[in-house]
């Protein structure tokens, strides 16, 4: 079977590339397969950022594999939901990942393409692509955790708009929606996206990892109880040898040299 999902790492940044022509779609091996990748980097040590693209320039990712859907027609509705969490773990894994992730969006990027990317900590948006959630156009609805993820990243209200209409946005409205965090070039966004990389790739996983999770457990809960959260990550960190690492530096006048430990 060929592989559809690649990875190379270099310098502490792991580039994951989809590769299923000619739309990238999300089909089961490619979840399967995004599954297997993403826990290789999880625990690769030597691993401090993941970016997450699309082959070609056509696609991000155009979507779910809708090939498969007529197959599904006739599950048992416990049986489609229990199909539809696996594919949940894998992109709750990545969303949860205790790394810093960068989705490229090279290419259309619609309905479980968005999704992904939206598991994504930040996302480059070339300015030439498309963006949206049509499920609605076939009956759908968004059911790879767009309806929770999208109105947690720019309001429910323009969630909702985005879903109900079904139409395709572009990258500028995406990124004055705040659902990309930066537009790039076309063909300039691998780039935009290593630069970024290389700048986080240079500080400590330690805190790096206790960012995002002091932000993901904190955003769901109240404020006193994120501060919690926060603080008792603060403590851990003055526990790791990174932190020694960066104060000594600091007084010397130099630059760290963290070992992510």
């Amino acid at each position: 079977m060929t592989k559809l999902v690649h990875v190379e790492t270099t310098e502490g940044i792991a580039i994951v590339t989809i590769d299923n022509p000619p739309m990238n779609v999300l089909s089961t091996q490619v979840v399967a397969e995004l599954g297997d990748v993403f826990s290789e980097i999880a625990n690769d040590p030597n691993v401090i950022v993941a970016i997450l693209t699309g082959a070609g320039n056509r696609a991000f990712m155009a979507g779910a594999d809708i090939k498969e859907f007529p197959s599904w027609l006739d599950m048992q509705a416990e049986d489609l939901k229990n199909m539809n969490m696996e594919s949940h773990k894998v992109f709750n894994f990545i969303d949860n990942l205790a790394k810093p992730t960068i989705a490229v969006l090279n290419g259309i990027t619609f309905g479980g393409g968005c999704e992904l990317a939206l598991t994504c900590d930040i996302r480059i948006a070339e300015e030439q692509i498309k963006i949206g959630l049509p499920e609605v156009k076939l009956g759908l609805f968004p059911g790879g955790g767009g309806t929770q993820r999208l109105p947690r990243l720019i309001g429910p209200s323009k969630a909702k708009e985005l879903m109900f209409l079904g139409d395709p946005i572009t990258a500028d409205e995406a990124l004055t929606l705040g659902l990309v965090n930066q537009v790039a070039a076309n063909g300039e966004g691998m780039q935009a996206a290593i630069k970024m990389a290389e700048k986080m790739a240079g500080y400590s996983l330690q805190a790096l990892s206790r960012i995002k999770k002091a932000v993901n457990q904190g955003f769901d809960t109240s404020f006193d109880a994120a501060i919690e959260i926060e603080s008792g990550l603060f403590a851990e960190v003055f526990g790791t040898e990174d932190v020694k690492e960066g104060v000594q530096a600091f007084i010397e006048k130099r630059a760290p040299s963290f070992k992510h430990r």
